[in-house]
C-alpha cells in the first residue's frame, strides 16, 4: 500500500515540468516574509509595541519607602522617585523611543502616539524644579531624575533632549514647557561634555581619550536640532563639524562601515563593525540632514557619507532581512535593534531623495519583514543586544547577550514602522516577476505584475 502511494506521488511530481509549469513562479520558502506589506498591517505591529511600552512605563511618582503614589508636586521630597516599570523614562534608550513614537504620530496621525510622549515629557518638566532644589541642597535624589536635572554624560542628555526639541517643534505638549530642560541638556552637551583637543566628543573610558561611535548619536543630533529650534547658525556648524570629526577617525572607506571605537594612543586602530553603533552613526546622518540648511557648506559631504554607508550596509544584509551583530562576520547572531535602525534610515533616505529608491527600497522592505518578525504577540521586541561597552576582540561583541527587556529595540522598531508606512504611501513598490521593485511612478495597469505565488496582480 505504501509503495503504491509513493508511486502515485512520484507520478504527480513528474507531471510538473518545464513545458507545463512556470517553475520560476513557484513560491519560495521565505523565513521572515517577503513582498510589500500593507500599511495597516505595519501599523498593527507598531500599535502592539506602543501598547506594551505604555504599560511598562508608568508616568507617575511614588514614595520609594512605602510605594504609595505621590500625586501633588508640593509633596515631592528626597524619598520620591519615578514609578518603576520595565523601562526608564529618562534613559537614552527611551529618548530614542520618544523620537520613534513621535515619528509614528507623524506617519499615522494617531493621537495615542502624541499623548504617550506628551504625558511623560510633561511629567519630567513639572517635577524637575522640585528635584533640582533637592539636588542643590545636597539631597540624594532618584537617579532617573538626577540625569535630567544634572546630566553627567551624553547618554544622559542627547537622545531625550532631541526628542523634546522635536515635540516642541511639533507643538506637542504645553508650548514652551520643555524649554528649561532643553536648555539644561544643551548646555551640558555644548559646554560640559569631555572632548579631545580638536573638540571631538570623547570619553575617558575604557581608555583615556576614547571616541565612541555611539556618541555621534548621543550628542550631534541635539546640536543640529538646536539650530532648528533657535535659528542660530553656530549649532548647525558644530553639528556638521562633529560629523566630520567622527568620520575622520571612525569611517573605514575600504569597507564602507564605521569602526566602533578609536583610542588616541592606540596603533593601529582596530575596526570592529558593531551593528548597533553603525546604526547610531547612520541615524545621526539622517537626523542632521533633516535640519541642516540646504546651503550649508558641509551638507554635500554628509550626504555623500550617508550614501557610502548605505551601500556598505546594503551589501551585508542577511537574506532574512536582518543584519549581523558584527556586520562583517556571518558567524555572529542576527540582531534586531541594528536591523530596525537601518530599516528606518534606508527608508527615510529613500523618502527624502538622498539615495535611490530602486536600489535601497527593496533593502528597507526586507528589513521591515525582519523587524516585524521580531515583535511578539505582546508587543515585545526580541533578539536585541543588551547594553554594550567597547572591546577590541571579536568574542566581546559576538557573545553579548540578547534580552526582551533590552530597551534599545523599542524606539528603532517604532521608527522603522513609521517610515515604512511613509515609504508605502509615497513610493511606488510593486512585486514584479516575484521580486520587489521600486518604480518612479505607478506602474501602468497593462503591465503584468506578479505576486510571489505566481498570481498576476494586474
Amino acid at each position: 500500500m505504501l509503495l503504491g502511494w509513493c508511486a502515485l506521488l512520484n507520478a504527480h511530481a513528474q507531471q510538473v515540468n518545464d513545458n507545463n509549469t512556470p517553475l520560476h513562479l513557484m513560491k519560495p520558502a521565505y523565513q521572515t516574509g517577503y513582498g510589500i506589506p500593507e500599511a495597516q498591517d505595519v501599523k498593527l505591529t507598531i500599535d502592539r509595541v506602543l501598547q506594551y511600552i505604555e504599560a511598562e512605563t508608568p508616568a507617575a511618582l511614588v514614595d520609594k519607602r512605602t510605594g504609595k503614589a505621590v500625586e501633588r508636586l508640593r509633596d515631592i521630597n528626597a524619598d520620591t522617585q519615578l514609578k518603576q516599570g520595565g523601562f526608564r523614562l529618562t534613559s537614552y534608550e527611551w529618548g530614542v523611543t520618544y523620537s520613534g513614537v513621535l515619528a509614528a504620530y507623524q506617519a499615522t496621525g494617531d493621537k495615542a502616539y502624541a499623548d504617550y510622549v506628551a504625558r511623560r515629557h510633561e511629567l519630567l518638566a513639572d517635577i524637575a524644579p522640585y528635584f533640582q532644589k533637592l539636588h542643590a541642597d545636597g539631597k540624594a535624589i532618584d537617579g532617573n531624575v538626577r540625569r535630567v536635572v544634572d546630566p553627567h554624560a551624553l547618554d544622559d542628555a542627547g537622545a531625550v533632549c532631541c526628542s523634546m526639541i522635536k515635540a516642541e517643534l511639533m507643538g506637542i505638549g504645553k508650548k514652551g514647557g520643555l524649554r528649561p530642560l532643553i536648555s539644561n541638556y544643551a548646555d551640558y552637551i555644548m559646554n560640559k561634555e569631555y572632548r579631545l583637543a580638536d573638540g571631538t566628543f570623547a570619553r575617558l573610558r575604557p581608555q583615556k581619550n576614547t571616541v565612541w561611535l555611539d556618541d555621534m548619536f548621543m550628542g550631534v543630533p541635539t546640536v543640529a536640532y538646536m539650530g532648528r529650534l533657535t535659528g542660530e547658525q553656530r549649532y548647525y556648524d558644530e553639528a556638521a563639524r562633529q560629523v566630520m570629526l567622527f568620520a575622520s577617525r571612525m569611517w573605514v572607506e575600504a569597507d564602507g562601515l564605521f569602526r566602533h571605537g578609536w583610542v588616541e594612543d592606540m596603533q593601529p586602530h582596530p575596526a570592529f563593525y558593531w551593528g548597533r553603533a553603525n546604526g547610531w552613526a547612520l541615524l545621526t546622518l539622517c537626523e542632521v540632514l533633516d535640519v541642516l540648511p540646504d546651503d550649508h557648506p558641509q551638507r554635500a559631504a554628509i550626504v555623500d557619507l550617508l550614501r557610502k554607508h548605505a551601500a556598505g550596509l546594503a551589501r551585508r544584509q542577511h537574506h532574512t532581512g536582518f543584519w549581523h551583530q558584527l556586520l562583517d562576520r556571518a558567524d555572529t547572531y542576527l540582531e534586531t535593534s541594528a536591523t530596525a535602525i537601518y530599516t528606518y534610515c534606508l527608508a527615510h533616505a529613500v523618502n527624502e531623495g538622498w539615495i535611490d529608491a530602486k536600489a535601497f527600497g527593496p533593502v528597507a522592505l526586507l528589513g521591515w519583514h525582519a523587524v516585524q518578525s521580531a515583535v511578539n504577540d505582546r508587543g515585545q521586541v526580541v533578539n536585541v543586544c543588551v547594553g554594550t561597552g567597547m572591546g577590541f576582540d571579536a568574542a566581546f561583541y559576538a557573545h553579548r547577550p540578547t534580552h526582551v527587556m533590552a530597551a534599545h529595540g523599542y524606539g528603532p522598531t517604532l521608527w522603522a514602522g513609521a517610515e515604512i508606512i511613509r515609504l508605502l504611501n509615497e513610493q511606488h513598490p510593486k512585486v514584479n516577476d516575484s521580486a520587489v521593485q521600486f518604480y518612479d511612478e505607478e506602474v501602468p495597469t497593462d503591465q503584468p505584475i506578479f505576486n510571489y505565488d505566481g498570481k498576476v496582480r494586474y
